[in-house]
């Protein structure tokens, strides 16, 4: 499903559900998530942006319409969601490049402790 109105408002409800499970777990994480964002060094505006191009890079459905709907509210325009996609897109590819470098490094312990 790539509805992010629809996808927002289940992750909403589906949180909520878990709230009634665990509402300290989930009443920490929401104050975490107000004190992040706030304004400081850094403006709202631009840690959403932020927010979204973590959630992309990820792959989190709940989290990039959340963020989606939150840029919405703020004014963000196409173009600046456009270019946070763009940058999701290279950091998604050199995260892959660097973690492949490390379990090849990884596996070559491995060989070397055997002996192999």
């Amino acid at each position: 499903m790539n509805d992010h109105p629809a996808i927002e408002a289940d992750a909403k409800r589906l949180i909520g559900a878990l709230g009634e499970a665990l509402p300290e777990t989930v009443d920490a994480f929401g104050a975490l998530a107000r004190a992040t964002f706030t304004d400081g060094a850094l403006d709202v505006r631009t840690k959403e942006l932020i927010a979204l191009g973590i959630a992309i890079a990820a792959g989190c459905d709940g989290c990039m319409a959340w963020h989606n709907a939150a840029l919405h509210r703020l004014g963000v325009t196409r173009e600046e969601v456009a270019e946070t996609a763009g940058v999701a897109v290279e950091m998604g590819g050199g995260i892959a490049l660097y973690r492949a470098a490390k379990a090849l490094e990884g596996y070559d312990q491995f060989l070397a402790a055997a002996g192999d």
